[in-house]
């Protein structure tokens, strides 16, 4: 690609993990619809020497542009806009006009939040997020922190630097107008389509793909082709330019023909397959989850619109509650025990029944670490759908810790969903 981009995501709390990188993999997502290929996203504390690394290391791969995102707010760990100006040769100095308009931004959300603060302390904040590198574009907030395009001073190489803010909210609401700043524009010149696919594969192994793709790599080139495998779904996604077309058409013609009976989609993702199962057929589904807690629940209700397909779930975890809540037999519990098929199925018919849906999903199981026996040691799960056509029944033996057991259990549960909604390869 002719244009390349870089971007640094800036804070300790990002760096230990205390809060999840949102940003990065946005930006990265945002700029390949551009058309332009980001080969490093960089995460670094607020110590500015390793800022100014992380800015010299993405401008010695010849990138046309770095993002910044973070590190523009009132307090002194906020350094990236002092930064970044001494990087690009323009040192930073108060814009009376910025700072007016950031105070009134900072004294309406203090009012309509019933927050008060020292006068002088407000005001040193307020002033310190008004400090621009010279020559540097300003960019309105969105919330309390303008944005930055710096380029490089006269007479320097180097990319420009487009600084945005840490919120997702605030990054996402001020993109807009970063890119369509002319130098952003200027920086992005000669980027042309990128265009990426995604194919997803259902009990497929990393090795099995491998031994493919290797044999068939000279009919490939031209293709970036990457994996990767979770909770038992391999997602293959692969990046390529336009004239590089028909070795892609190549490579769908060949995992389709070598991968027919694991193959599940060419796009959507799993849950979007479900919801629009759901949606087209005109069903409704309800939920009794015992080891998984709600989480499949939770899974479905989590795309908008789904109120009208998803009628409602019961966590039952003790015995009582399968039975007052749901209709288990007592007598099936005490033959079987809670965690078997056919307290699986009960519960599938029992969230059917008790909600009026069209399918029912019964998930019974042991997630550990404790509670394991010789016969149902941890990780022993059994899952039920029962739909218009009759019950589909799964036994499981996960691997894993407790987080890892309820998650493939989900993921599976998701999978019957499929099978029974628009069919495909088999759970």
């Amino acid at each position: 690609m002719s244009a390349r981009a870089g971007i640094v995501v800036t804070g300790t709390e990002v760096l230990t993990g205390r809060v999840t990188d949102r940003n990065g993999p946005w930006l990265a997502e945002q700029l390949r619809q551009l058309g332009v290929d980001v080969g490093h996203v960089v995460l670094v504390g607020d110590r500015p020497e390793d800022m100014q690394g992380a800015l010299a290391f993405l401008a010695g791969t010849g990138v046309s542009l770095v993002i910044t995102s973070g590190g523009l707010g009132p307090t002194a760990d906020d350094l990236t806009a002092e930064v970044v100006g001494e990087f690009q040769g323009r040192p930073s100095a108060v814009d009376p006009a910025l700072e007016q308009r950031i105070a009134v931004v900072v004294e309406r959300l203090m009012a309509r939040r019933g927050w008060r603060a020292d006068p002088d302390a407000t005001a040193a904040g307020v002033r310190k997020q008004a400090q621009v590198p010279g020559g540097a574009m300003v960019l309105e907030p969105v919330g309390t922190a303008p944005g930055l395009v710096v380029p490089p001073s006269d007479g320097r190489d180097g990319p420009t630097v487009l600084v945005l803010p840490g919120p997702p909210s605030e990054l996402q609401g001020m993109w807009p107008a970063a890119v369509a700043a002319e130098p952003v524009q200027q920086a992005l010149a000669g980027r042309t389509e990128l265009r990426q696919e995604t194919v997803r594969l259902w009990g497929t192994l990393e090795a099995e793909l491998a031994v493919v793709l290797r044999d068939h790599d000279a009919e490939l080139s031209g293709l970036e082709v990457t994996t990767c495998i979770r909770e038992g779904e391999l997602e293959i996604v692969t990046r390529y330019a336009p004239e590089a077309q028909p070795a892609y058409d190549r490579l769908g013609a060949l995992l389709t023909r070598t991968f027919d009976h694991t193959l599940f989609s060419t796009g959507p993702t799993l849950d979007e397959i479900v919801a629009t199962g759901f949606a087209e057929r005109g069903l409704t589904v309800a939920t009794a989850e015992s080891c998984t807690g709600g989480m499949l629940a939770a899974r479905l209700t989590e795309r908008p619109g789904s109120s009208a397909w998803v009628l409602g779930g019961v966590t039952a975890y003790a015995n009582s509650a399968k039975e007052q809540l749901l209709g288990v037999p007592a007598d099936v519990l005490a033959e079987h025990g809670a965690v078997s098929p056919e307290v699986a199925l009960a519960l599938a018919e029992g969230a059917r029944a008790r909600f009026g849906a069209d399918v029912g999903v019964g998930i019974t199981g042991v997630a550990g670490p404790g509670g394991g026996t010789a016969d149902k040691p941890v990780g022993t799960v059994h899952l039920c759908v029962v739909g218009p056509e009759g019950p589909q029944l799964r036994a499981l033996r996960l691997p894993g810790s407790r987080a890892v057991v309820r998650e493939r259990s989900v993921t599976m549960a998701m999978h019957l969903l499929r099978v029974l909604l628009v069919g495909g390869p088999p759970a």
